[in-house]
């Protein structure tokens, strides 16, 4: 058990998973007293406002900070990139990070069973996406183990975020290694903005039970904070064979925000999460007899704990400076494999104008990350213990080159890490605005991707080929293993994008991308000598950088305003990769992971306010098949049904998958062999109250 494990996080496992009843009552308790208290107390008026609500022209002046690191209005941002405000998160019905980004252009995210999901930018797709940065209020979520994200376990109170800002293309300038096809920021509210009390509760088919509890107040006009809580259990789906599958989930979370703005210079930011949870997978392993393969149902176990700081000086609209500070404890107990992982992470960086038209941006990084890890079946390290260290600095100048119509942006990352060596990653970026409702961008950008530990020292059988497979022309029985390489390099990008944002009317905005992304030394498993084992042969693969590609596409978002009260939003992606093994590769089947991402997806959403207490809101989305990995093509269709019949008070009801009962949308996972389930639908209702 975990509790036994891991000694810190024994106080709460113990509760969560043998006596629910007990939790149930204590967040029972909490409840009353939140009741109490906020009916004592001035009723909250922090009410959402609705999407509708806004002209497009508003929602183009949306703020976003990933770009350059600094507050900018969406329409004068350098660089393909799509918010996600706190409305369509909850006029989606989205329970989960993932599936809100499906209304991203560029972004294709596939569930690979109840609680596993794949998500990238502009293709290279996996469970654990290597080229896709993850970010929450400015604490990284990129492993170091794969490389990738652990999307089960990254989550936040979905009613706490103020919006995702999710850029398609290189943001490592300013984020560093692996924001290579994209960053994902993940940014929650302020504790001032989420005063009084919220309480989520819900029931679905395929999410037997949902909720969360959120207080916010203040202990003086300059110091906010919030506290909150949340759980789910959510049930299996149908595996392959049309049997229940074992990826049941459920998950306990609580956490803090407090902010003080003790003066009109200077803020603080400390904020911490706790969180733990059992999560089913089924395991492919291999064995050495017939039918070479074996599958057996586990509970995986998986708890976290982080803390931030973060102060922040303002000195003049165009002057200030941030220094923030995050430990990150996070343990997963797979049943092929264990990690225990600390980081330590610090983030400077300085803004301030050099001239009249110049405002330069500088940073200085350092990053420390140790783990040990117990090797299980399958998957081996060499060490089982290692700790690493990661020094950056970035500099970045903004120039004005004509007054509200043209800007160039030319910058660099620095960064030393102990698997590649030195990094440098450029960018210059071009914002022309000839016209107060038109803007056009272009940018030209390397990034890496670096090493993971997997990549360095990960030895994993993937599966054994039978003396009767029709690949097998000498008939003797040959068990496939990958094993990391300490001379595997960095993956490399050249990136040039461009792209146009148009005010076309009141009633209807553009915003379109393409790019053209060449791709060096990308990963490869190139075999090496034969080994002996009882019974088999072991064809060992070695890491290597013997790959390179193209990539090229058309993303599209339009936001059109039919009527006051009706709203259309719609976002297209077209694909293509093309990939190239070298002559000194053995490895051309590596070519296939083209088909990783689909080729088209499009995105179709309506959102209604029938009346003013009452919404409709619809999603259908259509996504291509990748016909080289078995998986069809699907259109899948959600709606929900919003009724407010008090003001501090909403009940929805919705459906999701409603076309077809079941459809498949991811097949393969590197690294750790799970089986894939099919998607059900889900019935769900839900209560949000505010007071």
């Amino acid at each position: 058990m975990v509790s036994t494990l891991y000694p810190r996080f024994s106080f709460l496992m113990p509760l969560f998973r043998r006596h629910k009843s007990l939790f149930f009552m204590e967040i029972s308790l909490i409840l009353h007293l939140l009741c109490s208290i906020g009916f004592s107390e001035e009723e909250n008026r922090s009410q959402p406002a609705k999407l509708t609500d806004f002209s497009l022209q508003e929602l183009l002046q949306i703020e976003v900070t990933s770009v350059s690191k600094k507050s900018e209005s969406l329409s004068d941002a350098a660089a393909a990139v799509f918010v996600i405000t706190q409305e369509d998160i909850r006029r989606s019905g989205a329970t989960s990070i993932p599936e809100a980004l499906r209304m991203t252009p560029g972004l294709h995210v596939a569930r690979l069973d109840a609680n596993k999901w794949a998500v990238s930018s502009r293709g290279f797709n996996d469970r654990f996406s290597n080229k896709l940065l993850v970010l929450i209020d400015g604490r990284s979520v990129y492993t170091p183990l794969f490389s990738g994200v652990n999307w089960e376990v990254k989550d936040v109170m979905l009613e706490d975020v103020e919006r995702i800002e999710v850029i398609r293309g290189p943001g490592a300038t300013l984020w560093g290694a692996n924001a290579v096809n994209g960053v994902v920021n993940i940014i929650t509210k302020k504790a001032k903005d989420t005063q009084g009390g919220l309480i989520t509760a819900g029931y679905g088919t395929e999410e037997p039970g949902f909720g969360g509890v959120r207080y916010g107040g203040t202990a003086s006009k300059d110091l906010a904070y919030r506290v909150y809580a949340k759980y789910f259990n959510r049930d299996s789906f149908v595996d392959p064979f049309e049997n229940d599958a074992a990826d049941d989930w459920d998950y306990l979370r609580s956490g803090f925000r407090i902010d003080w703005d003790g003066n009109d210079s200077d803020s603080l930011t400390l904020q911490g999460d706790v969180y733990g949870g059992e999560l089913g997978s089924t395991y492919i392993s291999p064995i050495s007899t017939a039918p070479y393969e074996r599958f057996y149902d586990a509970e995986d176990n998986a708890a976290g704990a982080n803390l931030l700081f973060r102060w922040t000086r303002e000195f003049s609209e165009s002057s200030d400076l941030s220094l923030q500070l995050y430990y990150d404890w996070s343990m997963h107990e797979y049943d092929l494999l264990k990690e225990d992982r600390d980081i330590f992470d610090f983030d400077f960086q300085h803004r301030f104008a050099l001239t009249d038209r110049q405002e330069l941006i500088w940073g200085l990084g350092y990053r420390f990350s140790t783990d040990e890890i117990r090797d299980g079946m399958d998957i081996f390290f060499d060490p089982d213990s290692r700790d690493d260290h990661l020094f950056s600095a970035f500099l970045q100048n903004e120039i004005t080159l004509v007054e509200n119509r043209l800007r160039f942006t030319i910058g660099s990352k620095f960064e030393h890490n102990d698997y590649s060596g030195f990094e440098i990653q450029p960018n210059t970026r071009l914002l022309w605005t000839p016209h107060d409702r038109h803007t056009f961008w272009a940018a030209i950008s390397r990034a890496v991707r670096t090493p993971s530990r997997g990549d360095h020292g990960a030895e994993i059988d993937l599966g054994f080929i039978s003396p009767d497979d029709p690949r097998n022309l000498i008939h003797i029985l040959f068990l496939n293993r990958v094993t990391g390489d300490s001379d595997f390099d960095s993956e490399e990008l050249l990136a040039y994008e461009i792209g146009y944002r148009a005010d076309v009317s009141r009633q209807l905005s553009l915003d379109i991308a393409a790019f053209y992304n060449m791709y060096d030394d990308l990963i490869t498993a190139e075999p090496f000598a034969l080994l002996p084992a009882a019974g088999y042969l072991i064809i060992p693969f070695h890491a290597d950088n013997q790959m390179t590609g193209e990539t090229y596409g058309i993303e599209l978002a339009a936001d059109w305003k039919a009527a006051d009260w009706w709203q259309w939003k719609a976002a297209y992606t077209l694909l293509e990769i093309q990939l190239h093994t070298t002559e000194n590769s053995f490895s051309s089947w590596m070519e296939s992971r083209e088909g990783l991402s689909p080729h088209h997806q499009l995105s179709l959403r309506s959102l209604m306010d029938v009346r003013d207490n009452l919404e409709l809101d619809c999603w259908l989305r259509v996504v291509d098949e990748r016909a080289e990995y078995g998986v069809p093509g699907f259109v899948s269709f959600d709606a929900r049904l919003g009724w407010k019949p008090r003001k501090n008070l909403e009940i929805s009801a919705g459906i999701q998958n409603a076309i077809g009962d079941r459809h498949i949308e991811y097949k393969r996972a590197d690294y750790i062999n799970t089986l894939y389930s099919k998607i059900e639908r889900n019935f769900y209702l839900k209560l949000t109250w505010r007071f």
